[in-house]
C-alpha cells in the first residue's frame, strides 16, 4: 500500500461514466488541522462521515473522519494527536448543518469518545425513508441521482490500519463528497411532498442519541439462542467459556466473533468434549483455533462438569393486560398509517414511544403532551387518532 498524500486523486475502480474525483485533503498532523479548521468554520454546513474499526477491535475506535465543504473534501486521520475540540463545537453549533447518511452510529461514537452533541441534523437516509424510497442504502442514491457507481472494494477494510493507500483514502471520500448536492435533491421533494416540517422533526429526534450499555455483560450467555435448552453442566460450561472468550478478545483487541462465534459456544458446551481429538468434530472450530485455544477450552468444559450451575436471571413480569392491549391497538394502527403512506412503520411513530403511550394510557392532549414521547409535529397530526384509540 502506497502512503497517503496531503492530497490524492479518485482511484480507476471507484467511479464510472464520469470524471475522477476532486483531489481530497488528507489531514494528519497540527498544520493542516488549522488550516482545516479555518475553512470549516467559515462554512454554512457540511457532510460528515466516520470509518470505525468495529470489525477488527474489541472495542470499535474512530479511524477516519470525513468531511466535505461545498468546494473541499477533507479526510481527517483523529489517530494521530491533533487536538480535535474545534470540531466539536462545529457539531454542536445550530447555526451549521450537519449532513450525514445513516447518522446513528456516528454519533454515538462521536459522544462515546469525544462528548460531542450534535445540533441541526439533516440525515439522507432518513430523508429517503419518510419519502417511502425501496433502496436507502448510500450507493444507490448516489447511482440514482448522480450517475456514480461505487466500488464495494473497501467495504470491510480495517479503517485504522496504517498506511492507508490513496485508493482507500478515495473511497472513503465518496461517502461525503455528493452528501450536499444529495441533501438538495431530498430536501426539495420532502418539501414539495409537504414532508418539510415532519422530517425537521425526525432529524431532531435522530441527533439526540442515547449511548447504549454495551459493555461486556457477564450474564449476556443467557441471551444465547439455546442457552435455556441445555443442561445445568453444559450451562456452566457455557458459561465459562463465554466469559474466556471475553477474557481473549480484550486481551488480543479483537472481536469476539474472532475468537469463537456464538455458535461454536453453544455446539462445545453442548457436546462437551473431554478429549483435544475431539475439537475436530465441533462445527466453526479451525485447526488455528484448535492449536491456540483447545487446551484451554478442554480444562474449562472438565472444570465446568464439577462446578455449580449458573443461576438463570429473573424474568420480567407479565405486563399488565391493558398495557398490552393497548399496545397491540396502537401497533396495528401505526401498521395501517405506514402502509398507506407507503413507509416502514417507524416512520410514522417509534416503537418506544408506542410502549411509551400504552404504558401511561393519556386521555387527554395535555397528557399526551405531558409524556415527552411525541414532537410537535405527531402530535399535530397523530395525535387525535392515538386519543381516540385509547378511549374505545
Amino acid at each position: 500500500m502506497s502512503k497517503p498524500q496531503a492530497r490524492g486523486e479518485s482511484g480507476s475502480g471507484d467511479r464510472s461514466g464520469s470524471s475522477a474525483l476532486p483531489p481530497f485533503h488528507f489531514v494528519a498532523d497540527s498544520a493542516a488541522w488549522a488550516t482545516c479548521l479555518r475553512d470549516l468554520r467559515s462554512a454554512s454546513r457540511l457532510a460528515i462521515d466516520l470509518e470505525a474499526n468495529s470489525m477488527y477491535a474489541y472495542r470499535e475506535r474512530i479511524c477516519l473522519i470525513q468531511i466535505s465543504t461545498e468546494t473541499t473534501d477533507y479526510i481527517i486521520d483523529p489517530t494521530r494527536p491533533i487536538d480535535l475540540s474545534g470540531l466539536g463545537e462545529i457539531v454542536a453549533d445550530p447555526a451549521v448543518e450537519k449532513v450525514f447518511h445513516a447518522a446513528e452510529y456516528d454519533l454515538i461514537l462521536m459522544r462515546r469518545d469525544h462528548g460531542w452533541r450534535l445540533n441541526n441534523l439533516f440525515d439522507t437516509m432518513w430523508a429517503v425513508r419518510i419519502l417511502g424510497y425501496s433502496q436507502m442504502g448510500l450507493a444507490s442514491l448516489l447511482e440514482k441521482f448522480f450517475g456514480v457507481r461505487t466500488s464495494k472494494r473497501f467495504q470491510k477494510a480495517d479503517w485504522c490500519h496504517r498506511p492507508l493507500s490513496t485508493a482507500e483514502l478515495a473511497y472513503a471520500q465518496m461517502d461525503t463528497h455528493f452528501l450536499l448536492p444529495l441533501r438538495d435533491r431530498l430536501m426539495a421533494e420532502l418539501e414539495a411532498g409537504g414532508r418539510g416540517a415532519e422530517a425537521a422533526e425526525i432529524f431532531r429526534e435522530q441527533s439526540d442519541v442515547r449511548l447504549p450499555n454495551n459493555g461486556f455483560d457477564p450474564e449476556g450467555f443467557w441471551f444465547m439462542n439455546g442457552t435455556f435448552d441445555l443442561k445445568p453442566e453444559q450451562q456452566s460450561a457455557l458459561r465459562d467459556l463465554y466469559l474466556f472468550r471475553d477474557r481473549e478478545a480484550k486481551r488480543r483487541d479483537i472481536p469476539h466473533f474472532k475468537i469463537l462465534g456464538d455458535k461454536t459456544l453453544l455446539e462445545l458446551a453442548d457436546g462437551m468434549p473431554a478429549r483435544y481429538n475431539d475439537l475436530a468434530t465441533i462445527h466453526g472450530m479451525s485447526e488455528r483455533q484448535i492449536q491456540r485455544y483447545g487446551r484451554t477450552i478442554i480444562d474449562l468444559i472438565a472444570t465446568a462438569r464439577q462446578s455449580p450451575p449458573p443461576k438463570p436471571p429473573k424474568r420480567s413480569p407479565r405486563l399488565p393486560e391493558q398495557t398490552l392491549n393497548l399496545y397491540d391497538r396502537l401497533h396495528r394502527w401505526r401498521k395501517g398509517r405506514a402502509q398507506d403512506r407507503g413507509v416502514e412503520s417507524d416512520v410514522i411513530i417509534s416503537r418506544d414511544s408506542l410502549w411509551a403511550i400504552a404504558h401511561a394510557n393519556p386521555q387527554s392532549m395535555d397528557e399526551l403532551i405531558a409524556l415527552d414521547t411525541l414532537g410537535p409535529w405527531r402530535l399535530k397530526t397523530y395525535g387525535e387518532d392515538i386519543l381516540r384509540l385509547l378511549r374505545q
